[in-house]
């Protein structure tokens, strides 16, 4: 590759700070797709994306700050989501549509009726990339750190709720304090997510890297840390991508990262195929010639057979 070529986005100071976000942010959903992944709960990205459009343009109407404004509201429908949840006769996904999709409509009516907005929501639904600033840049890397330590601190409760939440409570794990931190984790996540793929794509960013990682190991150690290398290397390099080709850079990642997932689950399914065909092979070359009976031992003689 011609090393101009990868050399000229970095001299434009807007791609600089576009390609950090981007490949933190890309880390940053790694690490949360997993548990998001495990927890069969990949609509609530979306969802929660969505419900955080609305939080965005009501936390602007009110004077807010945006990132305090719409993290809070995205906090909210997450707890609103899992108490709606656990009534009975609603199921998981009915809770999500309803409060995500409801708060997501408050947004767009909100500014279809207040026509004199300043600020572009066009880019928190598909992201802008070019908007980011050197505060969104630390607003990313806060949420990061903070993230990053509280599922380093919390991992084997975290773990074990995400895998057996009954089973937990029983041995003294406070789950529903678990399912708050990590309601407001996820809300964090999404929001500071929102100007570099926006809310249409994050589900995407979340759910993507994990569900590759899973192809390529069964340890959830290992998992946890290739989802994270993953996220960074579509963040990065989908930049890149973006720039090359003068697309949107959100989907550029998320295009990235679907091509990273299909050659990953080519490649593992050409070598279970292989490693499949092999015994099979092996059975073959130890079958008996055709026309030859094989040879039984036993104690007695009605028990051997003589080849003919």
């Amino acid at each position: 590759m011609d090393l101009n070529l990868l050399r000229e986005p970095f001299a434009y100071e807007f791609f600089r700070y576009g390609f950090l976000a981007a490949t933190m942010i890309g880390a940053l959903c790694g690490l949360m797709g997993v548990y998001i992944v495990l927890r069969k709960m990949s609509y609530i990205g979306h969802g929660l994306s969505h419900s955080v459009f609305g939080g965005a343009v009501v936390s602007y109407l009110l004077g807010w700050n945006f990132y305090l404004g719409a993290g809070a509201w995205g906090f909210l429908s997450a707890l609103l989501i899992n108490a709606t949840g656990r009534r009975r006769g609603i199921g998981a996904d009915a809770a999500i549509g309803l409060v995500t999709t409801a708060s997501f409509a408050l947004g767009v009516a909100l500014i279809s009726k207040m026509r004199s907005f300043s600020r572009d929501f066009e880019a928190a639904l598909f992201g802008n990339i070019l908007g980011v600033t050197p505060r969104d840049l630390w607003v990313i890397g806060a949420v990061g750190v903070v993230v990053a330590g509280a599922v380093f601190l919390g991992y084997k409760q975290l773990l074990f709720a995400t895998f057996d939440p009954e089973l937990a409570r029983v041995y003294g794990v406070a789950t529903g304090r678990v399912e708050t931190g990590f309601a407001l984790a996820l809300a964090a996540t999404i929001v500071a997510s929102l100007n570099v793929v926006g809310a249409t794509l994050i589900a995407a960013a979340i759910v993507i890297p994990p569900t590759t990682a899973r192809l390529l190991t069964d340890s959830f150690g290992k998992l946890l840390a290739l989802s994270v290398l993953l996220g960074a290397w579509c963040g990065g390099v989908g930049m890149l991508l973006s720039f090359w080709f003068d697309i949107a850079s959100g989907a550029a990642i998320v295009l990235l990262a679907t091509a990273t997932f299909a050659a990953v689950y080519a490649a593992t399914a050409a070598r279970r195929r292989l490693r499949l065909a092999r015994p099979a092979a092996e059975l073959l070359a130890a079958a008996p010639v055709a026309g030859r009976a094989p040879v039984a031992t036993g104690a007695s003689g009605e028990e051997r057979v003589a080849g003919r």
